[in-house]
């Protein structure tokens, strides 16, 4: 039997207006911004005027590691979308948008699969509403002000060996990496040593997935820094007058995106950071805003658990004051197998023993997710190839890690497929048994505090780091930062810092080789092992095959 493209299922979706898609929720046609028929910003007039309503119930969408088997975290946020929907509660997904560097490299698009997907998928995965171009516009405005401001005698006193803002573009682009600035002569300015991240690991795309409103990102923005002088006081961005631009050119895109379903259901996508560079979550203006309109929110964090959902935890949920009543957390039979060392050739036959040994990795994402107080449940995404031996294999071991794994096929039947799993979900969320409660306090030393995610989420034995990144660390401290949380920058593949150690690996530790202060939007990024801020494209990347039919309709993405 042939299974239809992602794409082609998209292409085929029934699609309401936005303004009808926009009363399901309360939210009337003079308060949707509409980019055409079937996408819309929500005025941020809207915005204030259900602040005073109760908080629906918040569920977080989580995976096991990834793994080239798939495991389909959108897929299940969207689902799930549909399956509470389905059984009579008033639910909408929040989402991330999708960056083209991955769409263009290996990693594909970020609007779910199959009869679970948000549409309109094409725009959602290519320039949607231009929110990654006015992240990236206005953080190159400030790189253009940083540099001019050198150029015209540099008033500010910046040592051009200390400037710590890189220029940033959405696309996987390893050669701008590290390059020479201001080459060509006097006119050109002072040349340095500069270099390029992915706009998805800018700090701005950080600040207005935290910002509370416009007024809180301009502040936001102004706290960035930019440079250190010579004696090692920090230059701002506010110090360069570039914050209030920034506000002007980020304006529209601070406003969250409404969308739908294929099934009509409401869903927010705004805002991008990935989950192992950056803090991996959606915007918290869209789940806030969201949270005071519908009774049930699903939301996800990128990558496995011990990224995505840790940053979720710690991070989103400590800045806008969430709280999360249940966490579901998705894993696939082949994904089990593939941990269990079968290669991704074989996985379409049986094998409960490669099940078995490969649930290590689920188990030790269940621990870690309930030492944050809030109850798992397992969706086991289906795929057509798993046997009920190896469903029930997962079941079982899940039993014995005092969770429960439900069994969900939204990907191949949409809302009737993820019913069980929405129903299951619901009662927990309602019954109040969630406990949350971050893993470190505010107070902590920012070093007990990377040693305490590597020791207690990725399970490693100690953290090295050499003298000078303690010291760069006291002096935050010091400076007033000592109070931030922590963003890890690490492999998704493995909860080491070695992408090919699946399972749950032991007697490993954490190297780290950078630490950066984000200021602007309160946190630390610690960059560990081989992880790249730009990554780079894949020997094959799907821009190869990404293309127009001759009626004139995209192929390729997916």
């Amino acid at each position: 039997m042939g299974y239809k493209s992602d794409i082609e299922i998209a292409r085929e979706a029934d699609k309401k207006k936005i303004q009808e898609i926009g009363i399901k929720l309360g939210i009337e046609s003079k308060d949707l911004l509409p980019y055409g028929h079937d996408k819309a910003k929500v005025s941020q007039e809207f915005i204030n005027s259900v602040q005073g309503n109760k908080n629906g119930k918040l569920v977080l969408v989580t995976a096991i590691n990834p793994t080239p088997a798939g495991e389909g975290k959108t897929t299940t946020t969207v689902g799930l979308g549909d399956g509470l929907n389905r059984i009579g509660k008033k639910a909408a997904v929040c989402i991330r948008e999708a960056s083209l560097g991955p769409n263009f490299g290996m990693k594909g698009g970020a609007a779910g699969g199959g009869y679970a997907q948000v549409v309109p998928m094409e725009d959602m995965n290519l320039h949607f509403t231009g929110d990654f171009h006015a992240i990236t516009s206005a953080h190159s405005l400030l790189s253009a002000m940083l540099d001019n401001h050198i150029y015209w005698g540099n008033e500010c006193d910046i040592d051009i060996r200390r400037v710590q803002w890189k220029r940033v573009v959405d696309m996987n682009d390893r050669a701008l990496r590290q390059i020479t600035a201001s080459l060509g002569g006097v006119a050109n300015g002072f040349p340095r040593e500069a270099g390029f991240d992915i706009t998805v690991a800018s700090e701005v795309m950080a600040i207005l997935c935290l910002a509370k409103d416009l007024k809180d990102l301009e502040k936001r923005l102004g706290d960035m820094i930019v440079a250190y002088r010579r004696d090692r006081s920090p230059v701002f961005c506010r110090d360069i007058k570039a914050e209030g631009a920034m506000t002007v050119l980020l304006k529209d895109a601070m406003q969250p995106n409404l969308v739908q379903t294929l099934e009509n259901n409401p869903a927010f996508v705004h805002g991008g950071p990935f989950a192992n560079i950056a803090h991996g979550c959606n915007s918290v203006i869209a789940t806030t805003t969201a949270l005071k309109i519908a009774d049930f929110v699903v939301t996800e964090a990128g990558f496995g658990a011990d990224l995505g959902a840790e940053k979720f935890m710690n991070i989103k949920c400590r800045k806008a004051g969430l709280s999360p009543d249940c966490v579901v957390l998705v894993a696939t039979v082949r994904a089990m197998k593939m941990n269990g060392g079968v290669a991704k050739a074989d996985l379409g036959a049986e094998n409960v023993d490669a099940v078995n040994e490969g649930c290590a990795n689920l188990g030790r994402h269940i621990g870690n997710l309930k030492s944050f107080g809030v109850p798992v449940v397992v969706a086991i995404n289906h795929f057509v190839t798993d046997t009920d031996a190896e469903v029930q294999a997962v079941k079982d071991y899940v039993a014995t890690q005092g969770s429960e794994a439900i069994l969900s096929r939204h990907w191949e039947l949409g809302s009737e497929g993820s019913a069980d799993l929405a129903t299951r979900v619901a009662e927990i969320a309602e019954s109040g048994e969630s406990k949350f409660a971050p893993i470190y306090e505010d107070d902590m030393p920012l070093m007990s505090k990377i040693e305490t995610i590597a020791k207690k989420i990725y399970h490693a034995d100690d953290v090295i780091a050499d003298t000078k990144i303690r010291d760069q660390l006291k002096l935050w401290e010091e400076q007033g930062y000592g109070n931030l949380p922590i963003c890890m920058a690490k492999t998704q593949y493995s909860f080491s810092t070695d992408p090919s150690l699946r399972g749950a690996p032991t007697g490993h530790s954490v190297p780290v080789r950078e630490v950066r202060l984000s200021a602007g939007a309160g946190f630390v990024v610690v960059v560990c092992g081989e992880i790249m801020t730009m990554p780079g494209l894949p020997r094959v990347p799907s821009a190869e095959n990404i293309h127009l039919n001759d009626d004139g309709q995209i192929e390729g993405l997916f």
